[in-house]
This record gives C-alpha cells, sequence and structure tokens, in this order.
C-alpha cells in the first residue's frame, strides 16, 4: 500500500480507488471483474465483504451484496477471490471493506491468518469505531495489515485525533454525511476538509461517495490522493444483467466504465 502511494506521489497523481462487491453477480464474474480492474487503470481495489445488514451503504451497493448472498457469496469465497487474484497480480493493493459481524463469526484471529495468506493488504470495517480498536484493529496491525479509517465531515477537529489513531494505508474521507451513491457534495468543501485532514496526518487521503464520473473524479483528484467510486461501478453490473443474471457483457461494462474515470483521475493535475 505504501510503495503504491509513493509511486503515484511520484507521478503527482492520485489514486484511483475502485470498489466492487465479492461474489457480484456471481463468483465467476465477479472474479473476471476484480483480475480486470488494474489493467482497466485500478490503482487501489476494494472488495465488499456482503453482509445482510449494510448499514452505511446506499440502495445500489445494498442490491449489489444481496445479489452476491443470494448466489452464495461468503467469507471463504471472498479470501479465495482475494487468492486467485494474486496468482496474476501480486503489486495492486487489496483492501477488504465492509462490516464486522462476518468477521466476528468467522473468527478474528483465524480470518486475520486466512486473509494473510490469500494476500489482502488492508480492512475499512465501518462499524468499528476507534474505541473498540481491541476487538479487531490492533491484532490486524500486529500482523502488518493495514486498518483504514473513515473520517466525515462531522469528523471535527477534537475527534480527528482519534479516528486517525491506528489508522495506516490512507485516510478515507466520506464526502457527505448519508450512504454510499449519494450526489457529489461541493468540491470546494471537499478539498478544504482534505487539507483540514491533511494538517493531522501524514497519510493520503482519498475521497469517496458521490463520485461516478470521469469529470467527478478529475475535480476530486487535484486535491485528494485519491478517488474512490463505489456506487458506479455496481450499478454498471445491475444494468448488464438480464433476468438478474450475468451476461457477456457484465464484466466488460465494468471495465470500460473503469477506465473512462480512470482518464479523469490521470487528467486531475494536469
Amino acid at each position: 500500500m505504501d510503495a503504491r502511494f509513493a509511486a503515484l506521489k511520484a507521478e503527482n497523481r492520485p489514486a484511483f480507488v475502485t470498489f466492487v462487491m465479492a461474489g457480484d453477480p456471481d463468483l465467476e464474474t465477479a472474479q473476471q471483474i476484480v483480475d480486470g480492474l488494474p489493467g482497466a487503470g485500478a490503482d487501489v481495489i476494494e472488495i465488499g465483504m456482503p453482509f445482510s445488514d449494510p448499514m452505511a451503504d446506499g440502495p445500489a451497493i445494498q442490491a449489489a451484496g444481496q445479489r452476491a448472498l443470494e448466489a452464495g457469496q461468503d467469507m471463504v469465497k471472498t479470501l479465495t477471490l482475494v487468492k486467485n487474484f494474486r496468482k496474476k497480480d501480486d503489486a495492486t493493493p487489496i483492501v477488504l471493506m465492509g462490516y464486522y459481524n462476518p468477521i466476528y463469526i468467522y473468527g478474528v484471529d483465524k480470518f486475520i491468518k486466512d486473509a494473510l495468506d490469500a494476500g489482502v493488504d488492508g480492512f475499512i470495517i465501518v462499524d468499528l469505531p476507534p474505541e473498540e480498536d481491541e476487538e479487531f484493529c490492533l491484532p490486524a496491525i500486529a500482523k502488518g495489515l493495514n486498518f483504514i479509517r473513515l473520517a466525515a465531515p462531522t469528523t471535527d477537529d477534537a475527534r480527528l485525533p482519534t479516528v486517525l489513531s491506528n489508522t495506516s494505508g490512507f485516510v478515507y474521507y466520506v464526502s457527505m454525511t448519508g450512504v454510499t451513491g449519494s450526489a457529489l457534495s461541493n468540491p470546494t468543501d471537499i478539498a478544504d476538509q482534505v487539507t483540514r485532514i491533511k494538517n493531522h496526518t501524514d497519510l493520503p487521503v482519498c475521497v469517496g461517495f458521490g463520485i461516478k464520473t470521469a469529470d467527478d473524479a478529475k475535480r476530486i483528484g487535484a486535491d485528494a490522493d485519491g478517488v474512490v467510486v463505489g456506487s458506479a461501478l455496481v450499478q454498471a453490473v445491475e444494468k448488464s444483467l438480464e433476468n438478474g443474471k450475468a451476461t457477456a457483457n457484465t464484466a466488460r461494462a465494468v471495465h470500460e466504465l473503469v477506465a473512462d474515470i480512470a482518464k479523469g483521475v490521470r487528467a486531475a493535475r494536469s
């Protein structure tokens, strides 16, 4: 993770962080999607761990998780997806993103070991605050894994140092109060927030929630160290389906959108 962000900083461009849901719409298609992301322009890949009660996610990602669960996705298959990806790519950082319940049920120590063995680089666990670091964050860090924290517009300067404690890899700035897939906030306000956060940390600050197009990515990438796109990609999956099933165009639709948004990311500081 650190090497990837250092390389991008040397190129003077932001990272393009893509989010897709493990097992959506089925395991085989999801593998094709993830395997093709770096070639399409992704610098970091977030993989969603499907969960039945995704409280921070909007309708698009909720639907993606439900499709994956209905297709039989579980944590073992999610780790297998990463392991298969690593057979072809040992450089692109992989972050598992989701909620703590499935990890708790799996078993923390076993999950951390299996995630390491699969080739995972870090985690974003949206419902584990800093006050619960001993639960999962600290054991993960002790094994060399990144624990990436979320900061939001409501994270004031008094709270920010606590949020940044034990954070590594990058800081994920949620550009709005609300769920994924909402409209993009004022880019000027986002730039001010990125500056504020960077006054407290040397970690890269990546911005997500509401970024859907190359133009969005270009505007946000001018100030942020990374641009995160998720809902638009899972919507591309959904739009490609026929009768709820994958088609020959499903993986291609995601990769074409990634390639288009990547142009905006790469033009952010040109």
